[in-house]
């Protein structure tokens, strides 16, 4: 892309200077919105950027240190900035750090956004889930059963992340799987308390049954059964979001 060609474009225009930084960042995000910059693209120059939008330099450098910290934007020594190209973890953290502070009813909201998650996961899995995915899924059941029966609620923790890792990759959605893998952090001390509760007070074959249908679920396709299953599956039912 042409920096002649970009400065014709309608999202790189001039801008006026209230919250100057924060709108060269809204101008350069809807242009990625809107495919007038694609991943891979490179950026006009500082100095080329600043006369686009008729600001200062100082404010164009401050919103692509911004772009960059997101994961949104790349600086490659001496070519120069570029659109990224591929998803990263860095982009999640702004989302992350929102929900962390949020003052509302929070908790409630995380387990709302967890059985809409995980049973859009599980949709897509069981349509198109193929037969190294099975393997890999049964696989990671197998060791998060060996773990139930040895009694480490630390270790037995890890290998559930491992299972539902697993069936997120069986989705075959990146997007998706990265935020799931929020929601898991997110909620990661709340399933903590929900496997120790249910280690501790003779749950350890009902933790197993519920992964074993969940794996039947994405084998057999078992799509009636599905959402039944997470609304009333251990993690909504043994957790402290209800104390």
């Amino acid at each position: 892309m042409e920096v002649g060609e970009v400065a014709e474009k309608n999202f790189l225009r001039p801008i006026d200077n209230t919250s100057v930084v924060q709108q060269v960042i809204d101008r350069l995000t809807y242009a990625m919105i809107y495919k007038e910059l694609r991943p891979g693209d490179k950026l006009p120059t500082e100095m080329e950027l600043a006369s686009i939008f008729g600001v200062g330099r100082n404010s164009i450098r401050e919103a692509i240190k911004i772009l960059v910290s997101f994961g949104v934007l790349d600086i490659r020594r001496p070519e120069g900035t570029f659109v990224a190209n591929g998803f990263s973890d860095k982009m999640i953290n702004p989302l992350l750090y929102g929900i962390i502070l949020d003052q509302s009813d929070s908790l409630d909201s995380l387990k709302e956004l967890r059985e809409w998650i995980d049973f859009g996961i599980l949709e897509l899995a069981m349509v198109k889930a193929e037969s190294d995915d099975l393997f890999h899924l049964e696989e990671q059941l197998n060791k998060l059963l060996t773990e139930i029966d040895g009694g480490d609620v630390e270790k037995v923790f890890i290998a559930d992340d491992n299972f539902h890792e697993a069936i997120s990759t069986a989705a075959h959605n990146s997007l998706l799987g990265q935020i799931a893998r929020l929601v898991r952090t997110l909620t990661s001390e709340i399933r903590m308390k929900t496997i120790a509760n249910m280690m501790n007070y003779g749950k350890r074959d009902e933790l197993k049954r519920a992964h074993e249908d969940l794996f039947k679920v994405v084998k057999y396709k078992n799509d009636d059964q599905a959402r039944q299953m997470l609304v009333e599956g251990y993690f909504y039912r043994y957790n402290s979001l209800r104390k």
